[in-house]
């Protein structure tokens, strides 16, 4: 992708700009823009910056791994016996929320393994020739990395099992009567799955992996060193008590640490001198919206209407839904899990109510016939 430099009228050169961006328009090459003159301006161009930056703070080896220890033990264990082996590592699945490192592991996985790097996801393999395709563009020892596994067509499973096992494929070539199925040979490979849905991963594809993680939250002490070491990828200076502020934040994730960084970082570029301190993480934060409890604005107004329009009394799904102007799959997946865990709703038969703590968060008294 190419990236822009913006010459500001009255300036020899462009405009300054931080360490990150310097090393990315010189990796990427830049175009000047003279001042007034009209150009065509590409709307996409540079939609693209927080996936380029993602890439580039993701953990590249096993020991620059942070948190998960019991996980990364059990890894390291298994990889370096595959090496002595010289052989492909088992196939492995990598289960839990999203944003916590599953992509990373595959790629950590291949780089240990020194082989290439096949990625994918479930819904893009539609039909058992795309995934035939994939199959049988592998190397010897390579890792395919399948995303949202849990998404996998049926048919394409089942072309998915004798490769996991056997190393082989069976292709169907012609139609009706005269139809015949040939098998062919695979190279040995590695398939690494990753899935937020543990659950709707087939039993007997789950059954073909040798090696099961399971990924959960963070510690805020553990998403403190990555945001320390995420900026200094990103050439931000940041204290120890802004990455603490930005840490206790992020919901226990890494991606969402790694995203409330940069929008910090651009607070502090903007209203400070470049530096996140514990007061300008704190401010800009407070600008961004993320509370104290890492809540944000829709996860406020779920809470604002339950106990508000609703005083506390059981809400179905699809009410509170049309209530906040979100689709009920996404409040179910992804605001709700994180009010469930920070004990700030309850689910009931009846439907979803708030507890005493979201009450105390809102800075309101909950009615006496919502205590009972």
């Amino acid at each position: 992708m190419t990236r822009r430099e913006v010459l500001v009228p009255g300036q020899d050169g462009p405009a300054p700009r931080g360490p990150a961006h310097q090393d990315s328009a010189a990796r990427h090459g830049a175009h000047r823009v003279e001042p007034g003159v009209p150009r065509a301006v590409d709307p996409s161009e540079g939609a693209d910056d927080d996936a380029e930056y993602d890439a580039d703070l993701r953990p590249r080896r096993l020991e620059e791994f942070v948190g998960q220890p019991d996980l990364v033990e059990h890894l390291g264990i298994v990889l370096q016996a595959a090496r002595g082996r010289r052989q492909p590592v088992d196939h492995i699945l990598f289960a839990g929320p999203p944003g916590l490192g599953k992509t990373s592991l595959a790629g950590i996985v291949a780089a240990e393994m020194g082989v290439g790097l096949r990625v994918t996801s479930g819904p893009v393999l539609a039909r058992a020739g795309d995934l035939a395709a994939l199959l049988t563009g592998l190397q010897e020892g390579d890792v395919l990395f399948i995303d949202e596994i849990h998404r996998l067509h049926r048919s394409v499973e089942e072309v998915l099992y004798p490769a996991m096992e056997d190393a082989k494929i069976d292709i169907l070539i012609g139609k009706g009567p005269t139809a015949r199925s040939i098998r062919l040979d695979l190279p040995h490979f590695t398939l690494v799955g990753a899935t937020t849905r543990t659950g709707l991963v087939a039993g007997p594809l789950r059954d073909r992996f040798g090696f099961v993680g399971r990924l959960d939250l963070y510690e805020p002490e553990d998403l403190e060193a990555i945001v320390l070491r995420s900026a200094r990828i990103l050439g931000t200076e940041v204290e120890h008590e802004g990455a603490r502020r930005i840490a206790t934040r992020a919901r226990g994730t890494p991606r969402v640490a790694n995203r409330l960084l940069r929008r910090v970082r651009d607070f502090a570029e903007v209203r400070g001198d470049g530096t996140v301190t514990a007061q300008t993480a704190e401010e800009g934060l407070t600008l961004f919206g993320i509370d104290g409890l890492g809540l944000d604005k829709v996860d406020r107004a779920i809470l604002g209407a339950l106990c508000d329009l609703f005083g506390g009394r059981p809400v179905g799904l699809t009410t509170l839904a049309q209530c906040v102007g979100e689709e009920p799959d996404t409040i179910e997946d992804a605001y709700e899990p994180y009010l469930l865990q920070q004990g700030l709703i309850q689910r009931t038969p009846r439907g979803r109510v708030p507890t005493a703590r979201a009450w105390a968060h809102l800075g309101a008294a909950p009615p006496e016939a919502a205590l009972f």
